[in-house]
């Protein structure tokens, strides 16, 4: 074996690295009551896996093809590197927490093997390197959702996601085996060149997107979404709802543009009525939430239609924009994750959306904050999720032309997102109401964010201004894709 193909997944090879690390620190400190060196030594690693992820990267291969990067696939390697750090800052608080000290270690073992197994899964050249990612993403989440064993809500969540995961595992698995049965090789690149439009072809890619729309929580895929959110910790939930949904998506749109050229038309009808149905039935169901994080649920599945807005168009621009809008839907959605954190640890452990009433009058920093990033995911301008819905919308169009069946009908799926812009922006002000306009007898108590919590408000913040206005940032995410 040539080793020196390990030098083409530096990011990997990092991770596997920090998971020892991780594992050998937790076992030689495990009699220290509090280790509060433990979480800036993760953030440490964490912040040098994105720069590392930063830096240019010439297309590469590795293991005969199974493995393959380029500038666009670690340009997403980078996002969600950044956006495990933030969550990993915001746990400190939890992890101080009497029932969950003893399991710090775990968590940020947990974590960095679920981040390994997505950039696997982004970086495959093969259905089985696709799905071992897959997989090794899959089942430490949901051990993290489990994390929380002294709460019936968290067991419950994992069961609900790990046994969907399982059986949509089942169904991708089924369809595989339908390409491998009509092209005789799993290989990417093979089976695009040997796959044409058949019973069979169209069998395998419709159970295949179904097997994968579970991961990015697609309408009719979604209902383990509520509860899983509901029951995980509030920094998993956080973590699941930014970082497995921006790898699968990216995962979703690679393997449809690099596999499926062939059924082009096919999976374009398919992912027309998910996306319409996505954003529609979850917006719908949003409204009538009292819970904060089945609120944020549903909000998740809403803004899982819109990424995937991006897939309908021309791959480049469709793939910018799909990067993009994951970048500034990490930095909003973590946001408003950091104050349900925060509120939650002063507040006996509360969600409900009734107990943020008045909290303007007695928190008004962290009101504030949330609503700036209530207002970017809602697609306000000048906040920065305005741009990144511009830019979907006009990739969603990309490539088409009114004049034809498919174009129409990828201007009438734009013209239906934009209507539920509308209607997401009620619901989210829903949550503004409360907090500014809404009076209580007995207000949420003010309290003190620790410096964690203040640090990823401020980097969350800082990303919600200016990554819509700092043009760099697009056109460094435009180059990637480029180049893919």
């Amino acid at each position: 074996m040539n080793y020196g193909q390990f030098l083409h997944m530096i990011p990997e090879a990092m991770l596997v690295a920090v998971l020892i690390g991780f594992f050998i620190a937790d076992f030689a400190s495990a009699n220290d009551k509090r280790r509060k060196w433990f979480n800036p030594v993760a953030c440490i690693y964490l912040a040098v896996l994105t720069v590392v992820c930063i830096l240019p990267l010439e297309p590469q291969t590795a293991f005969g093809g199974m493995y393959v990067t380029s500038s666009a696939v670690n340009v997403m390697k980078a996002i969600l590197s950044l956006a495990s750090l933030i969550v990993v800052i915001m746990s400190r608080r939890w992890i101080d927490t009497e029932e969950s000290r003893a399991r710090e270690g775990e968590f940020y073992m947990l974590l960095v093997s679920t981040l390994l197994g997505m950039f696997m899964m982004m970086s495959a050249g093969h259905f089985l390197m696709f799905y071992l990612g897959l997989e090794m993403a899959s089942i430490p989440m949901a051990c993290m959702v489990a994390l929380d064993k002294h709460r019936n809500n968290s067991a419950e969540g994992a069961a609900k996601y790990i046994l969907t995961a399982a059986f949509s595992s089942g169904v991708m698995l089924f369809g595989i085996s339908f390409l491998y049965g009509a092209c005789g090789t799993l290989y990417f690149d093979d089976v695009a060149a040997n796959l044409h439009a058949n019973m069979l072809t169209v069998m395998g890619m419709v159970f295949f997107f179904s097997g994968l729309g579970f991961k990015v929580s697609l309408v009719p895929f979604h209902f383990w979404t509520a509860d899983t959110y509901e029951g995980a910790p509030t920094v998993v939930t956080g973590y699941l709802s930014v970082v497995s949904k921006g790898a699968a998506a990216f995962t979703f749109m690679v393997i449809l543009f690099k596999v499926f050229p062939a059924l082009y038309v096919e999976w374009h009808y398919f992912l027309y009525i998910v996306i319409v149905l996505s954003i529609t039935v979850a917006n719908l169901f949003a409204i009538r939430q009292k819970d904060l994080k089945r609120f944020m649920a549903f909000s998740s599945i809403s803004q899982a239609g819109y990424i995937m807005l991006a897939v309908c168009g021309e791959q480049t621009m469709g793939m910018t924009a799909l990067s993009f809008y994951v970048l500034v839907y990490v930095v909003a959605n973590l946001a408003v994750f950091s104050v349900i954190n925060v509120v939650e640890q002063n507040n006996g452990g509360t969600t409900d959306m009734d107990s943020y009433n008045g909290f303007y009058t007695t928190n008004p920093k962290l009101s504030f904050l949330m609503t700036l990033a209530l207002f970017s995911l809602a697609g306000i301008p000048p906040f920065a999720g305005m741009f990144s819905k511009f830019f979907v919308f006009m990739a969603g169009v990309s490539g088409h032309t009114f004049d034809t069946t498919l174009g129409s009908l990828a201007y009438i799926v734009v013209f239906i997102a934009l209507i539920n812009t509308v209607v997401s922006l009620y619901y989210y002000l829903l949550i503004v109401k409360a907090m500014y306009i809404k009076k209580t007898e007995t207000p949420l108590p003010t309290f003190r964010s620790d410096a964690n919590t203040k640090l990823a408000l401020a980097i969350c913040t800082a990303g919600i201004a200016l990554f819509g206005v700092v043009s760099c940032i697009y056109q460094w995410i435009y180059v990637a894709a480029d180049k893919f």
